[in-house]
């Protein structure tokens, strides 16, 4: 459904183009020198340089959700990215081994928008094997599964620990910004985790914990506001 005064509304304001004021930031420090080699363990001595983003939430539960970090650090030609997560009970559907089954696992997921009128946005949906749910969408929650992140310029890497998971990312600054999304230095982005609290068959309870508490009083991470602001330094 499209709501013409709600566009308008956004289109008058001036934040279709533009970051949202007062959005929530977080830094991407840059390296200097050689790229960070990911191994999936988040054991580079240069994450040590990247601020760790740890205020994420259970927006719809009433509970402390499990703890989960983030961590992004940026070369010349690369956004690289780190989620921790800790996890007791991974849950992980596996039977043909589709993308689309990581619909129904615990994972790790970010979100790029283009502006708020997500049309399109890209969504990164990444599970304790690896396994990547890559998709173009459009508002409200169309979406292209068979689109792939452009060849060559996502790598995944993850490890499985007794007390969770590891998800490391290197995403090419060139995707990036033949996508549209990376501008000004600034990419806005949903950083999110699917914990899946019991699984059977293919399908999962899960809890939904996120870095931006999204203005909708039911889990929705498809709308404007649950995306935060990821700005690259110099």
């Amino acid at each position: 459904m499209v709501y013409p005064f709600y566009f308008t509304i956004l289109m008058a304001t001036g934040i279709l183009y533009h970051p949202t004021e007062g959005s929530k930031t977080y830094t991407v420090k840059k390296i200097q020198g050689k790229e960070l080699v990911i191994t999936g363990k988040g054991d580079s001595p240069l994450w040590k340089n990247a601020k760790e983003l740890s205020d994420f939430t259970y927006p719809w539960e009433k509970e402390k959700p499990p703890f989960t970090s983030f961590k992004a650090l940026h070369s010349t030609d690369w956004l690289y990215c780190l989620y921790n997560v800790f996890d007791d009970n991974i849950n992980i559907f596996v039977d043909k081994n589709v993308k689309s089954e990581v619909g129904a696992s615990d994972r790790v997921e970010i979100f790029f928008k283009i502006d708020d009128r997500l049309s399109p946005y890209y969504g990164l949906e990444m599970d304790p094997l690896g396994r990547v749910m890559d998709y173009k969408a459009e508002y409200y929650r169309k979406f292209d599964s068979k689109w792939e992140w452009p060849a060559g310029q996502l790598i995944i890497k993850t490890e499985v620990r007794k007390d969770g998971y590891t998800v490391e990312v290197a995403i090419s600054k060139k995707s990036l910004k033949e996508l549209g999304l990376l501008k000004d230095a600034t990419l806005m982005a949903g950083l999110y985790r699917g914990n899946c609290i019991a699984l059977k068959g293919n399908e999962a309870n899960l809890k939904w914990i996120s870095w931006v508490r999204p203005d909708s009083e039911t889990p929705d991470f498809h709308i404007p506001s649950s995306f935060g602001i990821l700005r690259l330094e110099d």
